[in-house]
């Protein structure tokens, strides 16, 4: 989409316009309702392990309560232990098999440590979903903090690959799978977000580059979603100024989607319906842009 036709849209800024596109994280407002995401087969991963980043809050504390629903053994982990423990009830309390780790993938021993307890509890690994990543507020490159810079490499980028790392050599045996979280903002590029688009942009050349290593025993993908129903969005208004109506104009369905639909399409890439899929990058944005 040309300025043009994005001026022709919505007569907002585009640096507003765009806030909207470049996250995986939004909150619906009046007139934009969500559709519910279709129900997971259940017993469609049953027996099977699976471990996520970042699972205490968003996508990622959803996609633990939809695998485990699927029949999974769900691992998670976060730096925020409150929560983590919540979510962990949570889902055991709906009968699901699921233990939080206190660990932060800018850590790499921590990384290590949490694969392989969970390996040891659980006996194997057949799932990953590398979803931890932070945002920061906005700013142009000449006045972006250079420890925020660190941080979301260190996060979004790097945790990633930490993960990747500890996790493929379990994957090779089950011949399981592994979701990378990238974003819009990793396909596209936005101003005022260098840092975060960069990282993005990374895991997305991580995944491919990985499908190619490990094609042969372990199907890799990436999911990038547009404005999704998390806290992510309520930063994101406060940081750019912007209503969640000018946020989800400029797609063609016109609403925010939600973790549970991200979470289906997580349990699709982990299953036996996805078996010929590796190497991707999965748009789910409400309808894409470009």
């Amino acid at each position: 989409m040309t300025d043009a036709m994005i001026s022709d849209t919505m007569a907002v800024p585009r640096r507003d316009i765009l806030a909207g596109m470049l996250v995986a994280g939004a909150t619906v407002g009046a007139g934009f309702a969500a559709k519910p995401a279709a129900a997971q087969p259940p017993g469609v991963l049953q027996g099977k392990v699976a471990i996520i980043t970042g699972g205490t809050s968003g996508i990622g504390a959803v996609t633990a309560a939809v695998l485990a629903r699927a029949g999974a053994k769900v691992a998670f982990n976060g730096r925020r232990e409150a929560l983590g423990h919540e979510v962990e009830a949570r889902i055991r309390a709906t009968g699901g098999e699921v233990v939080y780790v206190k660990s932060d993938v800018r850590d790499a021993h921590q990384v290590e440590r949490f694969v392989a307890e969970t390996v040891e509890r659980y006996g194997r690994l057949d799932i990953a979903f590398n979803n931890a990543g932070i945002d920061r507020p906005p700013a142009p490159i000449a006045d972006t903090d250079i420890l925020g810079f660190d941080d979301q490499i260190a996060t979004n980028l790097r945790g990633v690959f930490v993960a990747m790392k500890y996790e493929l050599p379990h994957l090779v045996r089950s011949e399981g799978a592994m979701i990378n979280m990238a974003s819009i903002g990793g396909r596209h590029a936005f101003p005022d977000i260098v840092a975060y688009g960069a990282s993005k942009a990374a895991v997305i050349h991580m995944t491919r580059a990985a499908a190619q290593e490990y094609g042969r025993h372990v199907r890799i993908n990436a999911i990038a979603p547009g404005a999704i129903e998390t806290p992510m969005l309520e930063r994101v208004r406060r940081d750019w100024k912007v209503t969640t109506e000018q946020l989800v104009g400029p797609y063609p369905m016109r609403r925010a989607g939600t973790p549970e639909e991200v979470a289906s399409l997580v349990v699709f890439l982990a299953s036996g319906a996805s078996s010929y899929i590796s190497g991707h990058v999965i748009g789910i944005d409400g309808g894409d842009l470009s």
